[in-house]
């Protein structure tokens, strides 16, 4: 017993049919296809954007220096 055999495909198209209807099942697919489409898109573009070369994987950056910050005037306390 398959279970996706031709019969229970076709079952499961005609409960899709009954229950969401002809245009709605019409604007799903085009959704879900101009969804895909703009994906694979901002996929592409994402790589042409940031190449990484091999060696630049290799080399860890160093921490940053930290900052010389001049000592502050001692406080005058009334106590």
């Amino acid at each position: 017993m398959d279970l996706f055999a031709p019969r229970h495909l076709l079952i499961i198209l005609v409960v899709c049919l009954v229950v969401f209807g002809t245009k709605k099942l019409k604007t799903l697919g085009s959704d879900l296809g101009g969804a895909i489409k703009g994906f694979k898109q901002a996929m592409k573009e994402g790589e042409a954007d940031e190449p990484v070369p091999a060696h630049a994987a290799a080399v860890t950056p160093s921490p940053p220096k930290p900052e010389l910050v001049a000592p502050a005037a001692p406080l005058k306390s009334d106590v």
